[in-house]
């Protein structure tokens, strides 16, 4: 199966599947057997979070050995930073939030991008920068389906990866929304799962992870 995200910039991360795992990568030796795992349950995308010391070469490993998923780098915050994560392989990129200089460093990048925003003044002012897609955290914290959903209204060409506190319960709530996309979470990878390099569990969780779509999200 070949990677479903094209190398054109304007290719959308948002469409590759209901669920884009947050990786947390603490060691190396743990990143490309994840990452098998998560394609192999159906979820091409995956943000390997910049909050390691290995993240880069977790991001390097898997652009390298698992040619069907779609990494990407996660809590990118500096322009330096995006310049890292290209180089060693990253397909998108995310932020918690953003600034000028980071969206000009993303824009740049080639690669699709998700700036962070979590109020409504965030999404005019990317909108009115050309930026339609965005990822919306933390979510539940700032608002969840409710404020996404008072959102549509005034602002429908704005969509959204809510990412931030999403289980498996209430990930169709957010599906089911005009304006979103996919959504962000880790409950595919339990703590305890990675730590015994159960990646039969982590495949399972992911395979009904990427079936949320149906579940709750057949009104997009």
């Amino acid at each position: 199966m070949s990677s479903p995200l094209p190398s054109s910039p304007a290719a959308s991360v948002l469409d590759l599947a209901p669920v884009v795992p947050v990786v947390v990568v603490d060691d190396l030796a743990d990143a490309v057997p994840l990452a098998r795992a998560l394609v192999a349950g159906g979820l091409p995308a995956i943000e390997v979070t910049l909050r390691t010391p290995v993240a880069l070469d977790a991001i390097r490993a898997i652009a390298a050995e698992v040619p069907d998923a779609v990494v990407g780098a996660g809590t990118v915050v500096t322009a330096e930073q995006v310049g890292e994560v290209v180089a060693a392989g990253a397909r998108f990129l995310v932020s918690p939030g953003w600034t000028d200089g980071l969206l000009e460093a993303m824009r740049g990048s080639g690669v699709p991008f998700l700036p962070g925003v979590s109020t409504t003044s965030e999404v005019v002012a990317l909108l009115e920068r050309g930026v339609r897609e965005m990822k919306f955290f933390p979510a539940e914290a700032a608002g969840g389906t409710a404020y996404l959903k008072a959102l549509a209204a005034p602002l429908p060409q704005a969509r959204f990866c809510p990412t931030g506190g999403i289980t498996p319960a209430s990930a169709p709530e957010y599906l089911a929304l005009p304006n979103v996309g996919c959504v962000g979470g880790s409950w595919m990878l339990p703590k305890d799962a990675v730590t015994d390099r159960d990646w039969a569990r982590v495949e399972r969780l992911a395979r009904e992870a990427a079936g949320l779509l149906s579940a709750g999200g057949t009104s997009r």
